[in-house]
């Protein structure tokens, strides 16, 4: 083994508290690569292999009832490849083990065979055979959550009509890989559930022999989506077409792609600010090296030893230090990316999501880790290959002392010797200490930008289901209803305030841009379902034009004061411009709303609504849903506790799982540079500690003029820590600022205690060992040491 080989063996091993501390944080960074990309990686390919295999439509569209002879048109729109036409209906099933009603969507399936367009994977059991009407194929999280098995049966209202239909069948399908019910956040497999009948079964329950009201297309490649879209509206159009779209705009696609995109958003934010901590650290050990290594670097280039062959002996030693963080980060990468895809694989259903091992993204990581700490010791290997062997075997210029600003004015008089020595200190070497202090708050900053997620996450719970969604209850007819609808339900047992609604699909734009939303109409006045603006307050829906949130007119580019184009997609399908009179903060979803009567008005219609929100005495909720089952009028019900139980749940297993990685990472890190900055400190200091304990100083005190220099730094630290944290949950809450929802902006006090306790915790860990150390310090071997 060469001399310098031995050399590194040896300083690696007495620094090896330093090499730890600073491998853990460059780990904490490539594991977070290995785990954002590794987990994207997997739902990436899973997700295309799986929409390729089972054949997932590119377009979507729904009608009232559409004469099948209209298949042969649809195919011959230039761009479209197969056309796939079925029926599907909601209804309600009653589950022995719930008192409230299941939501049902049925999908109709051909009589023999796949469908040519949004297969069925099979994983129990068999499709339903031609000619058995009560044959049905139920989703596989629905299964699993009530424990069904082909040969079961469940009860179902289909258009007004009660069934019991044998489940023959578990499935999967592409279409439905995050299968939520109507206006639901996140998926509820107890109560909603997905149910595929044969066609002509459904065709004779709701009257569409010869016909079809959903169509799924497949493109061509190089098919222009948006005049396949036009030309789809405008055969369906004369019946009842309400608009159609593209795979963008599924739901289950939207939220999945959504998640993709975060994931991968990740790896912009929180790896480099690790690696660049980690670098930080590297270029603050190796540079400490270098200046006690004068006199060892002047020697062996006296012997001969050239330039290029010291650099890279120093090289060595942070390369060693990046392959132990590479090393590290990348088996906890992979652990916790297992972790985290069992996870999405239960929320979205993959016939087989397994994590993916892609050497890519491992020589990925470690590339970035070694760039990050190459680049980070630079500075300090440039300096031991400039060092003249003159220059180095003789000791460093003394620094200047003199008196500081504050002795001048006689503030030092006032505190004891020790702290005279702690003030100095920091006063005569305020890069070094600034420097210091900078790292600290980074690691404050680090626990505060992940820790807000629970604090948002909070927020935004609290607006959408207390302060603007605040019933109890809602209710989605089959069909629009009169206003009586309002009188009949006030009469429902338990049932304590009544509010309807309309709801209506439309198509917006604003100059060259458009989305595809939902207009509500609610009515003036009303409590259970409120507009707020930014502060919080109530706004009232105006008499005529738009209230739409800020993230909707974000997108149209709109403001309060524009005018856009609302083009209804159901019914008469009219056309108009509308004023956007205010614009106001929602977390979830594009919303647009309008005054019920105004919207009616403009669909030609009476005083009609097709939903309601409803307060109900928890006391009379069972006779509530008995009723509910009883009246084939109500396609759908969704109870608000339940939705935010969900809501929760799935929050703390998904979100929050990541939340608790980033955390132990920012926990670690903040450990890695209070450590290092401690120890490299005493390094620093031993000579000086040293002589004051030679001179009659107690090691009590020698002990505070240390501890009592690191403390200062680390006080320092925090207000700054607490600043640059809150820039960074503000980057942290852009990264979630979809079309799906948002996270505010919002650092409660208990964020920024919890994470200055985590630092000040490090800071009397790293103290008690230090203290050890000044314990036992050499007092002859520190003295015999040349400057």
């Amino acid at each position: 083994m060469a001399p310098l080989d031995r050399k590194l063996i040896r300083d690696l091993w007495l620094m090896r508290g330093q090499v730890l501390a600073v491998a853990l944080v460059m780990a904490c960074g490539v594991a977070t690569v290995v785990l954002s990309l590794g987990t994207w990686e997997s739902l990436r390919e899973t997700r295309d292999a799986y929409y390729e295999r089972y054949r997932f439509a590119d377009v979507f569209a729904q009608a009232k009832r559409a004469p099948e002879a209209l298949v042969r048109r649809l195919e011959e729109i230039p761009g479209v490849g197969r056309v796939e036409t079925r029926i599907v209906e909601d209804a309600l099933l009653d589950m022995p083990a719930m008192a409230e009603p299941v939501r049902a969507r049925l999908l109709s399936l051909p009589e023999t065979g796949q469908p040519a367009l949004n297969g069925v994977a099979v994983r129990r059991g068999r499709l339903p055979w031609p000619g058995r009407p009560d044959e049905a194929v139920v989703n596989e999280a629905f299964a699993e959550a009530h424990d069904l098995w082909p040969g079961d049966t469940v009860s179902a209202t289909i258009n007004g009509r009660q069934r019991h239909l044998e489940v023959v069948g578990v499935a999967l399908s592409p279409e439905y890989v995050y299968a939520i019910g109507p206006g639901e956040l996140v998926p509820d497999d107890r109560r909603f559930a997905l149910l595929w009948l044969g066609r002509e079964a459904l065709e004779a329950a709701f009257d569409q022999e010869g016909a079809f009201n959903d169509v799924s297309l497949r493109l061509t490649h190089g098919a222009v989506e948006e005049s396949v879209l036009d030309a789809v509206d405008d055969l369906l159009e004369p019946y009842g077409g309400i608009g159609a779209y593209g795979r963008r705009d599924h739901i289950s696609d939207s939220f999945l792609r959504s998640e993709m995109d975060q994931l991968k958003a990740m790896t912009t934010i929180v790896p480099p600010i690790f690696l660049a901590v980690a670098a930080f650290l590297l270029n603050f050990v190796v540079g400490r090296i270098v200046e006690t290594e004068r006199e060892q670097i002047g020697l062996l280039k006296a012997f001969g030893y050239s330039n290029l062959e010291v650099g890279w002996h120093y090289l060595k030693l942070v390369l060693a230090v990046a392959f132990l963080g590479v090393v590290l980060g990348c088996l906890s990468g992979v652990w916790m990316g297992r972790g985290m895809t069992g996870l999405y694989a239960e929320y979205y259903r993959f016939p087989i999501l397994y994590y993916r091992f892609d050497p890519g993204i491992f020589a990925t990581a470690a590339l970035v880790g070694v760039v990050a700490a190459a680049s980070g010791a630079l500075a300090a290997v440039r300096r031991a290959v400039r060092l003249e062997p003159a220059v180095a075997m003789r000791p460093p210029a003394p620094t200047s002392y003199r008196a500081g600003v504050l002795e001048r004015l006689g503030v030092t008089r006032l505190l004891d010797q020790p702290s005279r020595m702690i003030l100095r200190n920091l006063t005569r070497w305020p890069l070094r200490n600034g420097v210091a202090a900078f790292g600290v708050a980074a690691a404050v900053a680090l626990l505060i930008s992940t820790l807000f997620f629970l604090d948002s996450l909070d927020a935004m719970m609290d607006d959408y289901f207390f302060r603007t969604q605040r019933q109890d209850i809602a209710l989605t007819f089959a069909e629009v209803r009169p206003d009586s609808v309002r009188h009949e339900l006030a009469h429902w047992t338990g049932v304590l305030a009544v509010e309807t609604v309309r709801d209506v699909a439309a198509r917006l734009r604003h100059g060259h841009r458009e989305r595809r939303v939902q207009i509500t109409g609610i009515d003036p006045g009303s409590d259970l379902s409120r507009l707020l603006d930014s502060a919080g307050r109530p706004v009232a829906v105006p008499e005529n034009g738009l209230v739409m949130t800020s993230k909707l007119a974000e997108l149209l580019d709109a403001q309060a004061g524009d005018r856009v184009t609302l083009e209804v997609l159901e019914g008469r399908r009219p056309t108009v411009r509308v004023p956007v009179r205010v614009v106001i903060e929602e977390l979830i979803g594009l919303g647009a709303y309008m005054d019920r009567g105004a919207l009616n008005r403009l669909m030609g219609d009476d005083a009609v609504a097709s939903g309601a929100r409803l307060l109900v005495d928890a006391a009379d909720l069972p006779a509530f849903f008995a009723t509910v089952k009883e009246t084939p009028a109500v396609q759908g019900v969704a109870v608000q506790e339940t939705a935010l139980q969900r809501f929760r749940s799935v929050m703390d297993e998904t979100m929050l799982t990541m939340v608790f990685f980033y955390v132990v990472f920012a926990s670690l890190i903040a450990i890695g540079v209070v450590y290092s900055n401690a120890r490299i400190a005493l390094s620093e200091r031993g000579r000086e500690l040293a002589t004051l304990r030679v001179l009659g100083f107690r090691r009590g005190e020698v002990t505070y003029i240390f501890i009592g220099g690191v403390a200062a730094t680390v006080l320092v630290a925090l207000p700054l820590g607490c600043v640059l944290g809150y820039g960074l949950a503000a980057l942290m809450a852009g990264l979630f600022d979809s079309e799906l929802y948002r996270l505010p902006l919002v650092v409660s006090p208990a964020t920024y205690g919890w994470a200055v306790l985590a630092v000040l915790a490090a800071a009397v860990a790293t103290g008690a060992l230090m203290t050890r150390r000044i314990a036992r310090l050499d007092l002859v071997a520190v003295l015999k040491m040349r400057e």
